[in-house]
């Protein structure tokens, strides 16, 4: 096995090494393929030069170096469940094709506590390690509400990880409150919040933000709120939605803002690229962009973050082949089990439309590509490693050696 291990090792420097001998590359490529190598940062204007002149084949060399550099042929997932309290919302985002404003509440639904924990208690025979909490946004879910939602939960199930909210609701119900951001994440973690999500980033430029999401936090405010929750020595992820109306040096900047809070607190733990998708919502008119494209987004988003751990790419969003496509492109991260309860995915027009795998589907996913399938808890602490796991139903028949008869 190190031998094998090694092996490949090799090819990935090989491959790297016959890139940056070539000819033909452009000086610039050949600059940052030897700043890859070194273990060099690349800066904005090369990230924007990347975008707007590196083929696919190019960055798929570069990104998985990396990614094997730091994590070999380990792919990580996890078993979660999502639950999600409310798709109606104060806030009216462009892109969105989840959320129903409170004056089409007919159209939607807003779970009591009751039934949020009713969801929770289906799960205490299964095995799962995380809830992802995430949803709209409405008055009645404040920070009483949600510091009650997290202690409750980890009464019933103590070895349940809360994953909860993003900075669009906390900075919501912390306003609300008229309480500041540092007091707000204090006492969300007294109550048994244990990470952050990373959604509500969509692109931090104002240019683009502006346009697509001006009601809720600013970029600044994101940022702020995952510093302060940082702060108190604990983690979250970053998200960034992409393919829409922004451009590559949005994309960048967007990077580079997170690059930045990440060198100062080296508190997130994957950066996660999000597809635009554009079935139901107020951008139905913006076309999607192609695989090719999703590809070269998340072999950049690795090159680029360079002090990120992991980069994630949710096999529910943009398909389970585009998701095993894209382990050869960076990303070492493809999410969960999820168990068919979320609809934040489905509801925009992604491929996965009831999206749900068991362990042993998403296993083989992984295995089918070359790379070795590990569960992770929410903090990347090893649950099992599943590569000479054999499933019982994969256990091939035993035949006995019957005596031959003449």
């Amino acid at each position: 096995m190190l031998y094998f291990c090694l092996n490949i090792k090799r090819i990935t420097v090989q491959a790297l090494d016959i890139l940056i001998q070539n000819p033909n590359l452009s000086t610039p490529l050949k600059d940052i393929a030897q700043k890859v190598q070194d273990h060099q940062r690349i800066t904005f204007d090369e990230g924007v030069y990347l975008y707007e002149h590196a083929e696919l084949g190019y960055l798929g060399v570069l990104a998985n170096f990396i990614r094997e550099e730091k994590h070999g042929d380990k792919t990580y997932f996890n078993r979660n469940f999502h639950l999600e309290p409310t798709n109606l919302c104060v806030y009216d985002c462009k892109f969105c094709s989840y959320s129903r404003l409170i004056k089409q509440k007919e159209e939607g639904w807003a779970l009591t506590m009751e039934e949020m924990l009713d969801i929770v208690k289906k799960y205490d025979n299964e095995p799962v390690t995380e809830v992802h909490i995430v949803g709209g946004v409405l008055p009645q879910y404040d920070v009483a509400f949600y510091s009650a939602l997290f202690t409750a939960i980890k009464k019933h199930r103590p070895d349940l990880h809360v994953k909860a909210l993003t900075p669009v609701e906390y900075h919501y119900i912390f306003k609300k409150a008229k309480i500041d951001y540092s007091t707000g994440m204090k006492l969300m973690k007294e109550a048994g919040l244990e990470s952050i999500p990373g959604g509500g980033a969509e692109i931090f430029h104002p240019e683009i933000r502006e346009q697509i999401a001006k009601d809720k936090c600013t970029a600044e405010q994101w940022l702020a709120i995952h510093e302060e929750w940082h702060k108190l020595g604990m983690r979250s992820n970053a998200t960034m939605l992409y393919g829409h109306i922004e451009k590559f040096e949005h994309r960048v900047d967007h990077m580079e803002q997170l690059r930045q809070l990440q060198d100062r607190t080296k508190g997130f733990q994957t950066f996660i690229p999000l597809k635009f998708r554009n079935q139901h919502n107020q951008m139905s008119n913006v076309p999607e962009v192609s695989v090719i494209e999703d590809l070269r987004n998340y072999a950049i988003a690795r090159i680029y973050m360079d002090n990120f751990d992991h980069i994630k790419a949710y096999w529910a969003m943009i398909s389970r082949e585009t998701a095993q496509m894209s382990l050869n492109f960076g990303v070492d991260d493809i999410d969960g089990t999820l168990d068919d309860t979320t609809k934040i995915y489905s509801m925009a027009g992604a491929e996965e439309q009831n999206p749900a795998m068991s362990t042993k589907e998403l296993v083989n996913l992984i295995k089918q590509v070359g790379r070795k399938p590990i569960e992770r808890d929410t903090l990347y602490n090893v649950v099992t490693d599943f590569t000479n796991v054999v499933f019982e139903d994969d256990v091939k028949p035993q035949y006995y050696k019957l005596p031959v008869i003449n």
